[in-house]
């Protein structure tokens, strides 16, 4: 998901947590932990500040940082950080730091882009595509949620995050079979099939694969696909002098998975068909014959 999510999230967590009879320390601790773990697996992104990062960013992006089996180590660090800014030595901090972190690592499962959440024992990016990057519809129930507990103040607050949680959980599960019937259903069209979430809840992007033919279709599980775009892709084509002269080819081509080969007379370049819209995707690597 997005750095705007993510710290939503963190804030709905912040808000869940009963803070009655709290101490300020105690309630800036939560707000810290809860805020930061929500945000911490990104911490990734400092790599692009090198050059091998930069050509890397396909595989270090959500790669080990966002791993399932970082999380106590990330709530430890957090819980140490907090008890020395805020002097509370409190075992919640660390398990709502975990909370945090787990949440993070998770819902980055559920979009297009990809997780390494079992690394560094499995180097499988994890991709379900039934959320997008930024989806508007979470954004709105946790709208929804401050707007309720802003404005009846007799509800206790905590109770109404929780109830904001419960939402989102049952949204996510919701888009989930839908989109794994799509999915299953698109199975016997393709040899390789990918799933993308619209914006608009239960809409979904098919991309399948069969031989060199690569289509992308827009499906919801009321209404038969409807093919948007048909592509071609030169799986013939000799990679190597793109590898050679464009280094980050490799990277995007391991990650992907599966991609459009582009092989005319003057490129020879690769892209993720999961991102396609129309004129190119925005993940893409080519070099000019």
């Amino acid at each position: 998901m997005d750095t705007i999510t993510h710290g939503l999230f963190g804030l709905t967590l912040y808000g869940s947590v009963n803070k009655t009879n709290a101490s300020v320390p105690m309630k800036r601790s939560l707000f810290f932990t809860a805020l930061a773990g929500s945000q911490i697996p990104d911490i990734d992104v400092v790599a692009n500040l090198t050059e091998t990062g930069q050509i890397m960013q396909q595989m270090w992006h959500r790669g080990l940082t966002h791993s399932v089996f970082l999380i106590p180590v990330w709530a430890g660090l957090l819980y140490w950080i907090s008890r020395w800014l805020f002097r509370v030595k409190d075992r919640r901090i660390f398990f709502l730091a975990m909370l945090a972190v787990f949440i993070h690592d998770t819902i980055d499962l559920f979009n297009a882009w990809g997780t390494g959440y079992f690394e560094p024992f499995s180097s499988i990016r994890i991709t379900f595509g039934i959320l997008p990057i930024v989806d508007l519809t979470i954004w709105g129930i946790i709208l929804g949620g401050f707007i309720l507990a802003k404005t009846k103040p007799s509800l206790p607050s905590f109770r109404v995050y929780r109830g904001v949680g419960a939402a989102i959980l049952i949204y996510i599960a919701l888009q989930s079979a839908q989109g794994f019937w799509i999915e299953y259903q698109a199975q016997d069209r393709y040899d390789q099939t990918e799933l993308a979430a619209d914006y608009i809840p239960g809409h979904f992007q098919v991309i399948g694969k069969e031989g060199e033919r690569v289509e992308i279709s827009r499906d919801t599980v009321w209404s038969e696909p409807q093919t948007e775009y048909t592509l071609n892709s030169d799986e013939k084509a000799d990679l190597t002098p793109l590898f050679e002269q464009n280094p980050q080819a490799k990277p995007l081509y391991d990650w992907s998975p599966f991609v459009v080969i582009v092989n005319d007379k003057e490129r020879l370049g690769i892209f993720d068909p999961r991102f396609y819209e129309g004129n190119g995707s925005f993940l893409h690597e080519y070099v000019e014959k």
